[in-house]
């Protein structure tokens, strides 16, 4: 069933520069999308609609069959709990004066979540592997793979359908990243990801739906494995020779 759909959105800056052009998609409930460009090719600007972060300059995004409307504020109260993101950088993303206890409940403050936020927090963290005392300190105590691991907290604690990760291990090393992967995988049964990279082997480890971004336009898009097996653009086949493989999740 889908669950976000985007239909005919284009997007352009005010001096008319065109940054998405025309995008059809679906994200359906339960299957994960890979979003895969090069740096330029409208990932990010895509999230920050998806995000509701900014409107399209034409065409329309709709959950659940109702238009994504930033200026509707009971609409946007519902989307937040039900939509969360994961940024790139850990560093930068934890505010570092605050505790990991604080960060992680800030969604269900801010959301007014209805529940026992301890209780919610220390599941979030358990959830992806971190221990109970982890809660009473401070961003700078963690590694970067950790670091990640509390931003994820942060996103699945309020249970939200679906988590934007935006090149979620593109600052961590190779082990690092496997271990974050796997991590991503085990939460998957209980939210879908749409995992926005550049890297095409990330994706096929996460995702059974691809779209290929060049230049504002989706240039192929559908099951990763036929897309991997025999992409029929040549953009497709450019990033497919030039992405390093990772290996399989431990």
């Amino acid at each position: 069933m889908s669950f976000i759909t985007v239909e005919n959105v284009s997007f352009a800056y005010r001096s008319g520069r065109t940054i998405l052009d025309s995008l059809n998609l679906t994200i359906e409930k339960g299957r994960n999308l890979g979003i895969v460009g090069e740096s330029g090719s409208g990932k990010t600007t895509l999230l920050r609609l998806l995000l509701g972060l900014a409107q399209p300059s034409a065409g329309r995004i709709l959950l659940d069959g109702q238009i994504l409307d930033t200026r509707n504020r009971a609409f946007m109260g519902g989307f937040r709990k039900r939509v969360q993101a994961v940024f790139q950088d850990p560093y930068s993303s934890l505010d570092p004066r605050q505790s990991v206890f604080n960060i992680v409940a800030e969604p269900l403050r801010a959301l007014k979540v209805q529940t026992d936020i301890e209780s919610a927090v220390s599941e979030a963290l358990a959830a992806v592997g971190l221990p109970a005392d982890a809660a009473r300190r401070y961003p700078h105590e963690f590694s970067g793979g950790q670091r990640q691991r509390i931003a994820i907290a942060r996103a699945i604690v309020a249970r939200p359908d679906l988590v934007l990760a935006d090149e979620i291990v593109s600052a961590l090393d190779l082990s690092t990243r496997i271990l974050i992967v796997d991590l991503l995988k085990t939460l998957s049964t209980s939210a879908t990801f749409a995992v926005v990279s550049h890297d095409i082997a990330l994706v096929a480890l996460l995702c059974p739906d691809i779209i290929i971004l060049e230049k504002g336009r989706i240039v192929e898009s559908g099951p990763t494995e036929r897309v991997l097996k025999d992409p029929a653009h040549p953009y497709t086949r450019r990033l497919l020779a030039s992405t390093p493989r990772l290996p399989p999740p431990v």
